[in-house]
């Protein structure tokens, strides 16, 4: 299927500090222009991988707005948070600071019920007139977003237009897009998972090891798209290397990305407590990753 609002590949950028753990603007719009040539339509920020919960209301306007500068490819702003009042006041800001759009997750650790999770997303997508990416990560924010609540969102929210899945659940992802399919753009939000949820009608991927793999998953939705399947299956396999290095008891993804970037001599510096520096083991790691996909 074919992205009706934004592109295939879109990475989930992290945030570059400095020494001192300031934003680093200049390092956020070069590393930006490097993923736009690497293989991605758009890029989110301030979101999750992008420690947008460490990130004061300032630095997450000054970010958008110095990404949304340095690319042509549409940036999402990451506006989601547990407080509605503070989503919609980010959220409104948004097209003002050269966002194309914005990922909102569900809100996290209050655990809402539906009810107040349905209200949440209404509010926010209210605030604005840009396109909505609603975003379900339950092993992340304590509940998972139900069915019903997502298919009344797809279907009465005009701008409510694409669904970041993070849930690991392909079955229930077919199942919303064969109820709702023509309202929203689904998008696999676990590198892992994408392959499995093409096949679930997804178009894409907001992904992690995007970073560098980008191209890689351009070549595989190409693929599948064309129906090789055998091709898409093949890098795939070379894929599975990056996905297990992401995601470790030691290193975290946002760690995890910067010690890889470092490697390919993109320094964007360390994670903001609580995310300690990647231990010396992650970035051998990541050079053992690397060259394995060049092999």
């Amino acid at each position: 299927m074919t992205p009706r609002t934004f592109g295939a590949v879109m990475s989930a950028m992290v945030t570059p500090f400095d020494a001192q753990g300031r934003l680093d603007l200049d390092a956020a719009q070069r590393l930006a222009r490097w993923l736009a040539a690497r293989g991605n339509d758009g890029l989110v920020v301030a979101a999750t991988t992008g420690e947008g919960s460490t990130l004061t209301d300032a630095e997450r306007c000054d970010l958008i707005r110095a990404v949304a500068e340095a690319v042509t490819i549409p940036v999402l702003a990451g506006t989601g948070s547990n407080d509605t009042a503070h989503s919609v006041a980010l959220t409104a800001q948004a097209r003002a600071l050269g966002a194309a759009g914005v990922l909102v997750v569900a809100p996290y650790y209050n655990r809402p019920p539906q009810a107040g999770i349905e209200a949440h997303f209404r509010a926010v997508a209210a605030a604005t007139d840009l396109p909505v990416m609603v975003y379900d990560v339950p092993v992340r924010t304590g509940r998972r977003v139900a069915p019903e609540v997502l298919l009344r969102l797809f279907r009465e929210v005009p701008n409510v237009v694409a669904f970041k899945d993070a849930t690991g659940d392909p079955p229930a992802a077919a199942a919303l897009v064969a109820h709702a399919g023509q309202h929203f753009d689904l998008y696999s939000g676990d590198d892992a998972f994408t392959l499995s949820l093409l096949a679930c009608g997804a178009v894409g991927v907001v992904g992690t090891s995007t970073h560098w793999t980008g191209p890689h998953f351009q070549q595989m939705i190409a693929a599948f798209g064309r129906g090789d399947l055998a091709g898409a299956r093949a890098i795939h396999a070379r894929l599975l290397a990056s996905f297990d290095y992401l995601n470790t008891e030691d290193a975290v993804f946002s760690m995890s990305i910067k010690a890889m970037l470092a490697t390919l001599g993109q320094p964007v510096g360390e994670c903001r407590l609580p995310l300690p520096p990647a231990p010396a083991e992650t970035a051998a790691r990541a050079r053992q990753v690397w060259a394995g996909l060049q092999a």
